[in-house]
């Protein structure tokens, strides 16, 4: 240390405590200015020098070690005073080793008048004589500790130490300020590119329902809060053709949304080559089996409605069971299909064939709104559900799901369900 330097030490070390004290006030309403950590805790230690005297000088935050998963005081966050190879090669120290450890395990700050007696002290600089420690303490958990080493024996003083631990829960405060704001970021950051995702997302869906003489048809998604992992879409095969599906990714969010367009591009590719439903899903299954990891998989049903012959040929590929309901009110949920796609490599999808009588209606749905849940646990349930498209089978298909979706918003008590909800009904006229 200069003579400059050593000068102002003793300046500092001989201080009034009230001086000291004002100080520290001084300090801490410049660091409230800001929120970038580096900045401010270089000028805690910047500013250091005036409160108490020292020739080296660290902020040490505690990490864990990738390799033995066990808590390291290690990552300093800022020095002053130590030799340019202790900044490369940080002491490694484990909770309870070193001065450094043993505040970090006990959270009590230490004073050491002579270090060369001290066994618990580690030896960082030559010069050093005495130290001083306090833990930096955020929710009753130490997070960190300031450490203050000097070259002169009994450097430090119990008012000393009082200052260091004013500071140091002054330094606890800046850490986790930052934290909040790097969490409210963060959140922002994600929430943009969830929102981003959905418009994505919204632009695969149909923008408007199919239009067929003899047939009312719509669809519609009831989004949860997150991105949606169900899909549907009508593609028009010929002038009284359409190819129809739904599905429903494991999950939701970003992944599932990725899924679904992954879906939507193979499906699409195979009804254009003209691949049979059960063909389509067959080498929709092979490719995600070759895409995607073992816990993630597709449920969906595709179909061709033919129109002029009044018929639907349809796969089931783990799907709920439709809901059709003949014109005198009888309904019954067709159990046909297979497994889900990407689960199996090898599955066979077989086709079925429905021939739609006048009044006749099919309701294509995801488990998101039979497993609707009210606060007590009870879900909505197919019996419930068969139940509503009974009460408002008069109601054009569009009317239909919306009369649907207040019941099960009714029951659950909340906008948003639990999971991604879809409809698509085709009523036969």
């Amino acid at each position: 240390m200069d003579q400059l330097s050593q000068n102002s030490s003793a300046a500092s070390h001989h201080r009034p405590i009230e001086d000291k004290l004002r100080l520290l006030l001084d300090i801490t309403h410049k660091i409230s200015r800001s929120v970038d950590l580096e900045e401010v805790l270089n000028l805690v230690m910047d500013t250091l020098g005036s409160l108490l005297p020292y020739d080296a000088a660290g902020i040490y935050l505690i990490e864990t070690s990738p390799e033995h998963g066990s808590p390291y005081i290690f990552k300093s966050r800022v020095i002053r005073g130590y030799d340019i190879s202790f900044a490369l090669v940080e002491p490694r120290l484990r909770m309870g080793e070193g001065l450094l450890g043993k505040v970090a395990q006990t959270g009590k700050p230490i004073i050491s008048p002579d270090v060369s007696k001290d066994p618990r002290y580690f030896a960082a600089r030559k010069r050093t004589r005495s130290e001083m420690l306090a833990p930096i303490i955020s929710n009753d958990r130490v997070i960190g500790a300031f450490d203050l080493e000097s070259d002169q024996l009994d450097a430090y003083s119990e008012d000393d130490l009082s200052i260091l631990q004013l500071l140091s829960s002054q330094v606890a405060i800046i850490i986790e300020k930052d934290g909040l704001y790097e969490q409210i970021v963060e959140k922002k950051r994600i929430e943009t590119q969830l929102e981003i995702a959905r418009q994505v997302q919204l632009e695969l869906l149909p923008d408007r329902d199919p239009k067929f003489e003899n047939f009312d048809i719509s669809a519609y998604v009831f989004p949860t809060e997150e991105v949606s992992g169900d899909y549907y879409d009508w593609m028009q095969i010929f002038e009284d053709q359409i190819g129809v599906v739904v599905a429903d990714a494991v999950g939701k969010g970003i992944p599932a949304a990725l899924l679904m367009s992954f879906l939507r591009a193979s499906i699409r590719a195979g009804v254009q080559i003209g691949y049979a439903p059960h063909i389509a899903l067959s080498k929709v299954n092979q490719l995600l089996w070759d895409s995607v990891e073992e816990h993630q998989f597709i449920t969906a049903i595709l179909g061709i409605l033919d129109t002029t012959n009044r018929t639907f040929v349809y796969s089931n590929a783990g799907h709920n069971p439709p809901l059709l309901i003949k014109p005198n009110g009888e309904y019954r949920f067709v159990e046909y299909g297979d497994q889900p796609l990407g689960m199996f490599i090898d599955t066979r999808y077989h086709q079925h064939f429905i021939r739609f009588e006048k009044d006749q209606v099919l309701v294509i749905y995801t488990d998101g709104i039979i497993e609707a849940a009210n606060e007590t646990g009870e879900e909505y349930g197919l019996d419930r559900f068969a139940g509503r498209v009974l009460k408002g089978i008069g109601l054009p298909s569009r009317e239909l799901i919306d009369f649907i979706r207040k019941d099960v918003a009714d029951f659950t008590e909340r906008k948003f369900l639990d999971d991604d909800g879809t409809l698509f009904i085709i009523k036969a006229e």
